[in-house]
């Protein structure tokens, strides 16, 4: 427990328990893909408390489904081997050696340890990439330039399916499955894809109750800094066209709104650097993070 913690008084403990039991009985039994990045995946207690708070949304009943990005632990193995990283509108360029890299460093080294420290606290995790049992068939992704169309850019990916069976299993046993945005190739070959894709197009496939994105950001700001929250579709047009957002936001809003309009029920944007992030967006009336709805709320 915390040092801030130990000064709450009992009757405010008393009182978040009891805002959190509607929530803990509406969600049981339900699936949450949760896409796992920034500050919350390489500060060491943030990364205890993303543990924390996934192992106990397990054990209420609910289905946590982890997908993770990994962008400066691979920018780090690459200054290490002396290749610098090359992007172009956002993604990275990723020829051979570079896939081998980005394999290993997200499939080996941060998937086992976000699995081992799921595990240390409770949690039972098992990681796996969509390599495993084929689940993320790929095919290469080719970029748009002011320049010149078909830019390409290595062994990038594009999603062209998932088989989502390989997850379901898992949930049905009780594991919490963690994901490594890693597609295949009809040949076999290996594919790095953009986790926000991922984790959209699994939430869309499972028929996820919720798709949490953890982000460096407080979540949708408008010009002003204000948190915004219930956001449609309808709404976050405008939000772009008056410029309020752009830039490196439009791709995670853009993964958010196609999932919220095919079947997810709700997105979450919430800020990774809070600690217990989850929790309160979850199980809490105000929430710390904004939430997109495909449709108008009733």
């Amino acid at each position: 427990m915390s040092v801030e913690q130990e000064h709450i008084p009992a009757g405010v403990k008393a009182h978040i328990l009891g805002e959190a039991l509607p929530y803990i009985r509406r969600f049981s039994g339900s699936t949450f893909v949760i896409k796992y990045g920034g500050n919350a995946m390489t500060e060491e207690h943030l990364k205890e408390g993303f543990a924390k708070d996934v192992t106990l949304l397990k054990l209420v009943g609910i289905n946590p489904v982890i997908v993770h990005g990994g962008g400066p632990q691979i920018n780090e193995m690459l200054q290490k081997v002396g290749k610098e990283g090359v992007f172009v509108q956002g993604m990275r360029v990723t020829d051979q050696e570079t896939m081998d890299i980005v394999e290993m460093v997200l499939g080996g080294h941060v998937n086992k340890e976000i699995v081992s420290l799921l595990n240390q606290n409770g949690g039972k995790a098992v990681g796996v990439t969509g390599r495993d049992n084929h689940f993320i068939k790929a095919k290469k992704l080719f970029i748009n330039t002011p320049e010149r169309n078909g830019v390409d850019i290595g062994q990038v990916g594009v999603i062209e399916s998932i088989d989502t069976a390989l997850i379901k299993e898992m949930v049905e046993r009780g594991y919490i499955p963690v994901v490594a945005p890693i597609g295949v190739g009809r040949q076999g070959e290996a594919f790095n894809i953009n986790a926000d894709l991922v984790a959209g197009k699994l939430a869309e496939e499972l028929n996820a109750e919720k798709l949490i994105m953890m982000t460096n950001i407080a979540g949708v700001m408008d010009k002003e800094g204000n948190l915004l929250t219930n956001l449609t579709p309808k709404r976050i047009d405008d939000l772009v066209a008056d410029g309020t957002l752009y830039g490196g936001m439009l791709p995670k809003i853009s993964s958010a709104i196609e999932a919220a309009t095919n079947g997810v029920k709700a997105v979450h944007i919430i800020d990774g650097r809070v600690l217990n992030a989850l929790l309160l967006e979850i199980f809490t009336d105000k929430g710390v993070g904004s939430m997109i709805l495909g449709k108008e709320p009733v």
